[in-house]
């Protein structure tokens, strides 16, 4: 076991940028995300791991990052909320949920769409359990779910249309 003190030099790209630090090597990604790199849109809520509003992508697959240490992202690429959409130019997902009605107080939304993000690269055209088994990990107090999952197909049905007008 790690003492407390002991720190380890990381290399990491987050939302495109390389990052160099030094960190202890029990400090969760979580806390390196919010604390080090000031990337507060990574919540932290049951710090347990059930919740899901602190889903990221790690190498493009999306995982806890309260669950994950610092270190275990050393060499790896990095996405966060950041990274997938600005407040100036929301990503299509993002759109999707303000124009769904898939959010309220937006604590759990980062979450959500950093999960459906991942989930519809691997499955473009789900159908609504897909959706709702693929978002099972994340929690939401204020929603009742419909309007997320309205948000996924609606997005999901977009990148469809996309498809098949690019291929015309």
């Amino acid at each position: 076991m790690a003492e407390a003190g002991v720190r380890k030099k990381i290399s990491v790209t987050v939302n495109g940028v390389k990052y160099e630090r030094e960190v202890n090597v029990r400090t969760l990604l979580s806390d390196f995300l919010r604390r080090e790199l000031g990337l507060t849109g990574t919540h932290v809520g049951c710090e347990q791991g059930v919740c899901g509003a602190c889903t990221i992508l790690i190498d493009g697959q999306a995982i806890r990052s309260c669950l994950t240490l610092a270190v275990q992202a050393d060499g790896r690429s990095v996405t966060t909320i950041e990274g997938i959409g600005s407040p100036e130019q929301l990503h299509p997902i993002q759109q999707a949920f303000w124009e769904n009605h898939g959010l309220q107080c937006g604590f759990c939304t980062p979450g959500f769409v950093i999960s459906a993000y991942a989930f519809l690269s691997e499955n473009p055209n789900p159908t609504d359990e897909e959706i709702r088994e693929a978002l099972s990990g994340n929690l939401c107090r204020c929603t009742g779910y419909q309007g997320i999952i309205k948000s996924v197909k609606a997005v999901a049905e977009k990148m469809q249309a996309t498809a098949v007008s690019n291929t015309k």
